[in-house]
């Protein structure tokens, strides 16, 4: 009888857990993915609409850099607020 009981209570609630936490994790790494493949996206599409130089393929990282964290701070921003 406490052999059922710890099954119904603990064994199979943490089945369905392991389920949800997998899918959260996978979530995660989709949506990382897709931020780094975006992040890629502008720093190539900036070198292209600057002029050709060395200089310019810095400023293309010092903005795709800029950007990054300007996105990352209004998730953050928006994640800590109380609505």
């Amino acid at each position: 009888m406490s052999r059922d009981y710890l099954r119904q209570e603990i064994v199979e609630p943490a089945k369905r857990l392991g389920k949800h936490a997998g899918m959260g994790v996978g979530g995660a790494v989709a949506l990382s993915l897709g931020a780094f493949l975006l992040a890629w996206g502008l720093y190539h599409w900036l070198k292209a609409v600057f002029p050709e130089g060395a200089w310019f393929v810095v400023l293309a990282r010092f903005a795709t850099a800029v950007g990054s964290l300007g996105v990352a701070g209004l998730v953050a921003w928006r994640m800590s607020s109380d609505d």
